[in-house]
């Protein structure tokens, strides 16, 4: 099949996220996935050079963040923009489809750091109940 032709295909699909050959699927891993959700966090922000946001991003390589920005901007949910200065200046930002998922994906941020007690306590459970005795 041609990149046409996959194209096509991929148009009439529902978009059903469970299916392998949904379009959404990747979409989804892309702003769901560590560094995605902490990017598109950290851009809600407001607007980051690449090494502004790498330091915002703790523990993101520089490989992985590049990686992220790249598909994320494929996506249509960040806008980068090159700024003919000597040197070059690159800066990221959201587009409104990208603020839209962004205070989504927050949303729930916020939601599990205000359930970490919780969550710890039942780590300490589990821990408890499988440790070798």
């Amino acid at each position: 099949m041609t990149t046409s032709q996959e194209r096509t295909a991929e148009q009439n699909l529902p978009y059903d996220v469970f299916s392998k050959a949904c379009p959404s699927r990747g979409t989804l891993e892309h702003v769901t996935g560590r560094w995605g959700a902490l990017t598109l966090g950290a851009l809600h922000e407001g607007s980051f050079r690449f090494n502004e946001l790498r330091r915002r991003v703790d523990g993101v390589s520089e490989k992985m963040l590049s990686q992220t920005l790249h598909a994320l901007e494929r996506d249509g949910l960040v806008h980068r923009e090159a700024q003919p200065t000597n040197p070059p200046r690159v800066d990221y930002e959201l587009t409104p489809l990208g603020h839209e998922v962004a205070e989504r994906l927050l949303a729930l941020i916020h939601y599990v750091e205000g359930r970490m007690d919780d969550v710890l306590a039942a780590r300490g459970r589990y821990d408890e109940e499988r440790a070798p005795r």
